[in-house]
């Protein structure tokens, strides 16, 4: 049976000052109708049932997640007492669904990416799913074809090519009269490789080798497996810290629970999954994602999804601009910001810290946080 794990614990710093610690990047509503959280529990539609989802987030985030999510039962939602990075949040939400399922499946994705439309990514999951049925040792993951030289990503480097022989996803046999309205046609089977490497973020030069070539994929950090496959890779290359979370799910039905996961999780040493696993795994599958897929890294990626007006610029909420160019703003629909003469520059306007940078240097934003930190200005994180 399919479940799902979602990822709900990120910082996400580089979009300070709309990103906080009470209501960072997954929480918010940047692109589209509703939240980023919001969309991801939405895009799995009927493929993976309400009871059979995950999300894991932070202690200081159960509450808020709840909120956006009401549908699914406040155990459901698990909080972390402190920062471990992917690899411990994964290998303890496959512990505790295996509990429950030991023949579980399990989809693995960030809460916070920009993913449409739904029923693409719906039809590469199940054609994971069946990919994992005729392996079941097998990893997959998804790539998504470079649109350009990008070194923020991690890549993936595809080998042969894999038969791929599943039928079309839930169809129903054909009835003798056409339904009314037409049924949607199935979408057929993406290309799946065999992953001959991962590889990390490149220099400009590397990045640019791995384009040309058409060998490689962008690297989009969603994965399909069985519960008990990554737990067996997670024993193998990281045996102390399955102990400590075995110790954990141990624990998870007890009235010791929050003591012993609050001791347990914190002597684990952060590492993420790409590390603890991925870059030694051997049986893993990559399937070219037919769906379009941004990790909304930055302002800059959000401008790129929301689009721009005649002068390069991108609007978000209620703005003046004259003689502005190249520039994002973001603000409300109660809050006028005014520009003038502006070119490059990012304005981010919320109700106790506005934003006023040269666009090309907002990777400085996460030193803008960590001296906000280091000066005790909580109230503005």
């Amino acid at each position: 049976m399919l479940h799902a794990i979602v990822m709900a614990g990120g910082s996400g710093t580089r979009f300070w000052p709309a990103s906080r610690n009470l209501a960072p990047k997954q929480l918010l509503q940047l692109v589209g109708n509703a939240t980023m959280l919001r969309q991801t529990f939405d895009r799995l539609g009927d493929v993976v049932p309400i009871e059979h989802r995950l999300i894991m987030t932070n202690e200081r985030l159960t509450a808020a997640v709840c909120g956006q999510l009401p549908e699914l039962p406040a155990e459901a939602v698990i909080g972390e007492p402190c920062k471990r990075d992917t690899a411990p949040c994964i290998a303890l939400a496959a512990l505790l669904v295996s509990r429950r399922d030991r023949e579980a499946t399990l989809v693995v994705t960030p809460a916070d990416h920009v993913i449409r439309p739904a029923n693409l990514f719906q039809a590469a999951i199940r054609q994971a799913a069946a990919l994992i049925e005729k392996s079941p040792g097998r990893i997959v993951t998804f790539g998504i074809r470079p649109t350009y030289a990008a070194e923020v990503f991690g890549y993936i480097q595809r080998g042969h090519r894999l038969e791929t022989t599943r039928n079309a996803p839930h169809t129903a046999p054909p009835a003798r009269k056409p339904p009314t309205p037409p049924t949607v046609s199935p979408v057929p089977d993406a290309p799946a490789f065999a992953v001959q490497r991962f590889r990390e973020k490149p220099d400009a030069a590397t990045a640019r080798q791995y384009v040309e070539s058409g060998d490689y994929y962008w690297n989009s950090g969603i994965f399909v497996w069985r519960a008990t496959t990554i737990l067996e890779a997670i024993r193998e290359r990281q045996p102390a810290m399955l102990t400590r979370l075995e110790t954990i799910a141990d624990a998870w039905n007890s009235p010791d629970r929050s003591r012993v996961f609050e001791r347990e999780f914190a002597a684990i040493e952060p590492i993420s999954i790409d590390y603890a696993v991925m870059e030694k795994a051997t049986d893993v599958a990559v399937i070219e994602a037919t769906f379009e897929w941004d990790d909304l890294g930055s302002w800059q990626s959000l401008a790129r999804l929301a689009g721009s007006d005649p002068a390069g610029n991108t609007i978000l909420g209620r703005h003046l601009g004259l003689g502005t160019s190249d520039s994002i703003v973001r603000t409300d629909d109660d809050h006028l910001v005014v520009t003038l003469g502006l070119k490059n520059c990012l304005v981010v306007h919320t109700p106790n810290a506005t934003l006023v940078a040269d666009k090309h240097r907002e990777e400085q934003i996460r030193q803008v946080v960590q001296r906000l930190e280091e000066m005790g200005w909580n109230e503005y994180l």
